[in-house]
């Protein structure tokens, strides 16, 4: 660059004084003039002399060295971008505009990745904020050197601000390569309102819509709603219309619903097809019926546990006076009440979530007719526990009822009342009914440290899962599914010396609680699941399960890829493992026998509210600051530098097939050198000069 020369002052004395002796120059000069005083003008040109001595003019050189100009490239790598061969076009694009950037002499090139979202704010649903990218990387620069700014993208923008802003965001052309094509097309789901819990058994509804952006007029689109522990259905939906979807939730917990409908020939993508919603269901009231075939001392532990859960309506009997029982007392002298077997067992026997049977026996209260109704009310969905007594080894049991059926116990006859100390079995370490229960490692040699029993009704385990069983291994829990309910016998009647703190006692209330909820289908509860979560950023996957399994899980991501991934076992039936996601969508973990289903970001995300490539949100931008928007399908525009105009001159920096940089010949000075104009010698001759006319000029 070639150096620079300009006029300067170093004045002698402050500028102030000078200029009010200028002033005062001035001022005698004119009154000399309108007086007619001879020599003023000699006079006034003396001064001006003396003044201009006094400011000390120099001339100033500057040594420039010529700084580049700077060009920002902003390349959109947001999950939009993954559509089609956008994000090949995008590669393109930035390889070429490398190399003709590279070419310009003088020009410096910054390339900014930007829109990938970033793994703690996936689930944050913030779109692509590209706008705030560029933002951010021109803050870094000096913007007198700015040439300009290139954002490669498809115009999925999510933070672009007021429009009233854009005039003063930069003062260098902002230019827009638009990957995708103008003419696409895409149908996406849409979720216009969905409950996020419910209670269980009652009617609930989603609303839906599917939009298509060339839908025909009342075109119908094939929705497919699917539902854990219900199934599968398809609907004829219209396209374009709200439509809702009923449906009910069968148990407690987080139930999964999935929707997707069928994608049509030329769409973007089926990634916004599918919708995947998690619903908490909660139960109004537990209603529990508690039969207890007579008093005995531990009668008051069962229903102490269960009257103390404010969430447990509980209807309790105990068979005081049974029909074989003849002491000549009158009736109308007793404080009892007739049993409503035929109300309870009949009538109202679906009402109940769960029946317990408390050391009953056979005394001729219940026709078999009736035991015959709770074993279908078993296979129906229903729950069913039954606690032994001594009686199930004799011909009065239970065993004896149509209930056999479903009982996974066969008892053998035979009753042992000897102390014994009861511990979980290989299958109840890994149960989560039994699994980590307290006490049951904290003994000597690892053995349990809760208190000792005196009684086991002794049974052959048909079928089921033995969880607690003496040291003989001799079965003392057993539980079992049934169809589509469960049931659950515990073959003695001691456990209420855990609760009385016999020998420092046991976990009786937290064994219990587990054992309702399981019987209640609890999720957490489940022998075998396999569960998926996101937290920060990764995939969680859990699967628990009776036996020990060392295949790898599959990940099918929300492109269809699939990845798997090892699970390490944890102990008490647990294995995990952990997958990093950053792409919004749907996950999904299978193991060959279940699946299970997590998501990532919004119901409905922003990025993929409508995934066509489109302009009309970055024009502005463009606009403001007389850029261009291309289409990269039509091929890279030229680059051409053109200098930076003048507002007054102020012209677009792009054209058909071209786009404009700023030449903003920007510098820094090397090096300076200052040289005074006003000689000493020079300005003594020429007060001498200015003195001798002045002289002459009053001397006539």
């Amino acid at each position: 660059m070639n150096d620079a020369y300009t006029l300067d002052f170093a004045p002698l004395m402050p500028w102030p004084f000078l200029l009010a002796c200028a002033g005062a120059v001035l001022l005698l000069t004119g009154y000399g003039l309108w007086r007619g005083a001879r020599g003023t003008l000699l006079r006034c040109l003396t001064a001006l002399i003396v003044l201009a001595a006094l400011a000390n003019p120099v001339a100033r050189r500057e040594e420039r060295a010529g700084l580049p100009d700077i060009a920002v490239v902003v390349v959109d790598e947001s999950p939009s971008q993954g559509i089609g061969d956008r994000q090949q076009q995008a590669d393109a694009a930035e390889a070429a505009l490398r190399e003709k950037l590279g070419a310009i002499e003088n020009l410096e090139t910054r390339v900014v990745r930007a829109g990938k979202p970033a793994a703690e704010s996936a689930d944050r649903d913030e779109g692509t904020r590209l706008y705030s990218a560029w933002t951010l990387a021109l803050s870094d620069l000096p913007r007198h050197r700015l040439a300009g700014s290139i954002l490669v993208t498809d115009g999925q923008v999510h933070d672009m601000p007021d429009t009233s802003v854009l005039q003063d965001v930069s003062d260098a052309p902002v230019h827009i390569l638009l990957t995708g094509r103008p003419d696409e097309r895409d149908r996406r789901l849409v979720v216009r309102n969905a409950p996020t819990f419910g209670m269980v058994n009652q009617d609930l509804t989603v609303t839906l819509r599917v939009d298509d952006t060339a839908a025909r007029p009342n075109e119908m689109a094939q929705l497919r709603f699917r539902q854990e522990d219900v199934g599968e259905q398809t609907l004829s939906v219209p396209v374009g219309r709200d439509v809702t979807v009923p449906f009910k939730l069968q148990r407690a917990g987080r139930s999964l619903l999935e929707f997707d409908v069928a994608p049509v020939e030329g769409e973007l993508t089926p990634h916004n097809n599918r919708v995947a919603l998690a619903i908490n269901g909660v139960r109004d009231r537990l209603r529990v019926l508690l039969v207890t075939g007579e008093a005995h001392a531990g009668e008051r532990v069962w229903r102490n546990l269960l009257k103390a859960d404010p969430n447990v309506d509980l209807v309790h009997f105990t068979i005081l006076r049974p029909p074989d029982k003849q002491d000549g007392t009158p009736i109308r002298e007793l404080s009892l009440i007739a049993f409503p077997i035929r109300e309870l067992f009949e009538l109202k026997l679906n009402e109940f979530d769960l029946i317990i049977f408390d050391r009953y026996r056979r005394r001729g209260i219940l026709p078999n007719a009736y035991f015959e109704n709770i074993a279908n009310y078993v296979a129906r969905g229903g729950a069913l526990l039954e606690v032994s007594g001594p009686a199930y080894a004799t011909p009065l049991s239970l065993y004896r009822t149509p209930l056999a059926d479903i009982f996974p116990g066969r008892p053998i006859g035979t009753v042992r009342t000897e102390a014994y100390l009861p511990q979980l079995s290989a299958t109840g370490n890994r149960h989560p009914v039994t699994a980590g229960l307290p006490g049951s490692t904290g003994g000597p040699d690892g053995a349990p440290s809760w208190s000792r029993w005196f009684r086991v009704i002794n049974v052959e385990a048909d079928r089921g899962h033995v969880l607690l069983e003496t040291p003989n291994a001799e079965p003392l829990m057993v539980l079992d599914r049934i169809e589509k309910g469960r049931v659950a016998q515990i073959y003695s009647d001691h456990i209420w010396l855990w609760s009385r703190g016999f020998e420092g006692g046991g976990p009786q209330a937290e064994l219990l609680r587990r054992l309702a909820h399981w019987l209640m289908k609890e999720p957490d509860l489940e022998e075998e699941a396999l569960r998926a979560e996101i937290r920060g950023g990764r995939l969680e996957v859990e699967r628990r399960s009776l036996t020990e399994r060392r295949e790898p899980v599959t990940v099918v991501r929300p492109d269809g890829s699939e990845v798997p991934l090892m699970l390490e076992e944890r102990g008490q039936g647990l294995a995990s493992g952990a997958l990093p996601v950053d792409t919004p969508g749907i996950y999904r973990v299978r193991d060959g026998v279940r699946e299970a289903v997590a998501t990532v970001g919004a119901v409905n995300p922003r990025e993929f509210a409508d995934p066509r490539a489109s302009p009309a949100v970055l024009k502005p931008l463009a606009d403001a600051t007389r850029g261009g928007v291309q289409w990269l399908q039509d091929g890279l525009p030229d680059i051409r530098m053109m200098e930076k105009p003048t507002r007054s001159s102020a012209r677009d920096a792009a054209g058909r097939n071209w786009i404009g940089l700023y030449r903003q010949n920007d510098f820094v000075v090397t090096g300076l050198t200052l040289t005074p104009l006003a000689l000493p010698l020079a300005v003594l001759a020429g007060l001498l000069v200015a003195m001798m006319l002045m002289w002459r000029r009053e001397s006539r």
